[in-house]
């Protein structure tokens, strides 16, 4: 029987260890295991930190919310994660949450497509493949968040409508504003652009939550649903 040997991360090639990924490509390439891992620095006998932290995520569903709420003790029980490990974990969620505190005390009201159109232009106006986002508002149309649904290809992304509720639904969110780009550069909407934003705005109802707009970035310009009465 062939012994098994765990393939530790120094092991891998340059570009797929976190630390030198995260130089090489960015903070933003790396997955949450992977920012996990650089937290932890290793992981146990038979898991590399990476294994070790997606097997813990995976068993609070990929939550970071729900990771948040494990207690000291509740970390410890997995094997590779003693008492400092764990206060290094929940140090770095709690850092998240201030952060998220902090923004949410400046958080803009959105009183106009403009105002959409000028939060998402730095995002996705210059892509060579179409993204799709959600904007989350609370009642007074401040912003909750903002959420990318799908990323796809030159023609067209899918916008997974049951995804999108859910996300609304998990903030706590009264009203949403639709936006993805047109690569094309044409900003006028395509006849699957229509039929999407109806079939969104019919489940929110479903739901009390408003589509307020559903802006289309093209460049430096914008259409927007709302303002050419399509809504």
């Amino acid at each position: 029987m062939t012994e098994f040997k765990k393939l530790n991360i120094t092991d891998w090639a340059l570009g797929d260890r976190p630390r030198e990924k995260l130089i090489s490509k960015g903070i933003s390439s790396l997955s949450d295991a992977e920012l996990m891992a650089i937290l932890i620095g290793s992981g146990n006998k038979n898991e590399t930190a990476v294994d070790l932290s997606k097997r813990i995520l995976n068993e609070n569903n990929n939550n970071l919310n729900e990771l948040a709420k494990l207690s000291l003790n509740d970390l410890e029980k997995y094997k590779g994660i003693g008492e400092a490990k764990a206060i290094t974990i929940i140090a770095a969620l709690e850092l998240g949450r201030r952060r998220n505190f902090n923004e949410a005390i400046e958080r803009k009201k959105i009183t106009s497509s403009r105002d959409a159109f000028e939060i998402f232009s730095p995002i996705i106006s210059d892509l060579p493949y179409e993204e799709f986002w959600i904007l989350l508002l609370n009642r007074s149309n401040k912003i909750i968040d903002k959420i990318r649904i799908s990323s796809g290809g030159i023609t067209g992304t899918i916008a997974d409508i049951r995804i999108i509720l859910k996300e609304a639904i998990l903030k706590n969110s009264i009203g949403i504003i639709i936006c993805h780009n047109h690569p094309s550069g044409n900003i006028e909407p395509s006849a699957r652009d229509i039929e999407l934003t109806k079939k969104i705005k019919s489940a929110a109802e479903i739901m009390d939550i408003a589509v307020l707009d559903h802006v289309i970035i093209a460049e430096n310009t914008f259409y927007s649903f709302a303002d050419e009465g399509d809504l």
